[in-house]
């Protein structure tokens, strides 16, 4: 079994885009969102624009992965026509380049360190160091970590995350957190004005809230379930990172089109070259990674998953509040 760089190495093989491909990913999934968008519109029932509602806002993750590839420069890295278009799903998908590249790439270069793993990632205290807090820390972490902050990630992780911070802090290095605010304050106001406050719910409301709280869900889990391993600077190694602190999360088909494959999560932090639509290939064919440590979206995993609050430095494992 290959472990370390050569394990790395080896699926370099895999880390080639196939244009046509990523193409056609691209273009079928916009068709779909604008599809199921007209749907959320112009439709005769409520129960069917619910559905395109909640379908919407299952594309728009799927949309989103796919666009989270390119920023890896995964796919479609000479396009200058795929540039322009991710840059401008970006700011409509309230992730703005210039603030989601810096966050991110942070995140897959630190991934599980105990002393930075809170940039670009939910933040993970050690028990010594909740023990420590002030009554105020306590609190902020905890807030950061509950699960209403990842359900409303529309609101909490999205809009004052991605958008109004950077926008209010750092205008000038993140000026497309700015558009991309007043871009989905016009689209709300353009909605509500032509076809009205019903209308705007269900064509942006829910799937906005259905993509973020379904993100902001999936991006905890992987680094947040119970067997995941947290480290300090020292002894850690970015393959470590990647088989024992990121997970697989085992789902249907239907649902790993829908997140664009990001389930194989461990495969994705070892090479993020790698092109979501490989990632099942890559899975098979590496025994290596046949093991990896699981989550699903079974609802008591999600509870087990979101119960866990502090590492615990003595019993190397992420514990629950009541255990500290």
């Amino acid at each position: 079994m290959r472990t370390g760089k050569e394990l790395i190495l080896a699926t370099k093989e895999y880390a080639k885009d196939d244009s046509g491909r990523s193409w056609w990913a691209v273009l079928s999934t916009t068709l779909l969102v604008i599809l199921t968008a007209g749907g959320t519109i112009y439709n005769i029932h409520w129960i069917a624009q619910l559905a395109c509602s909640i379908l919407l806002g299952l594309l728009m993750v799927r949309l989103f992965v796919i666009y989270h590839d390119h920023q890896h420069n995964a796919i479609l890295t000479k396009s200058k026509a795929a540039k322009v278009f991710m840059q401008i799903w970006g700011v409509i998908a309230i992730t703005p380049t210039s603030i989601w590249t810096h966050s991110h790439n942070h995140h897959h270069n630190h991934n599980s360190k105990l002393r930075s793993a809170h940039i670009g990632s939910y933040p993970v205290m050690t028990k010594n160091r909740y023990l420590r807090a002030s009554k105020k820390e306590r609190a902020q972490y905890l807030a950061m970590r509950h699960p209403l902050t990842i359900a409303f990630g529309y609101f909490t992780i999205f809009l004052v995350g991605m958008c109004i911070v950077p926008a209010f802090t750092e205008i000038k290095k993140h000026k497309d957190s700015a558009i991309a605010l007043i871009l989905h304050v016009v689209l709300y106001a353009l909605v509500i004005s032509l076809f009205g406050v019903s209308t705007a719910f269900f064509a942006l409301f829910i799937p906005y809230f259905v993509a973020c709280a379904m993100g902001s869900y999936l991006f905890y889990a992987q680094h947040n379930f119970p067997t995941v391993v947290f480290k300090e600077n020292d002894g850690w190694t970015y393959e470590g990172a990647a088989l024992e602190s990121s997970s697989y999360c085992k789902m249907s088909p239907i649902m790993h089109y829908f997140t664009g494959n990001i389930g194989y999560h461990h495969i994705h932090h070892l090479n993020a070259k790698i092109p979501f639509y490989r990632l099942p290939e890559v899975y098979k064919k590496m025994p290596e990674l046949q093991n990896a440590k699981t989550t699903t979206l079974n609802p008591i995993e999600v509870l087990r998953c979101l119960h866990l609050k502090i590492w615990d430095s003595d019993q190397q494992r992420l514990v629950p509040l009541k255990e500290i």
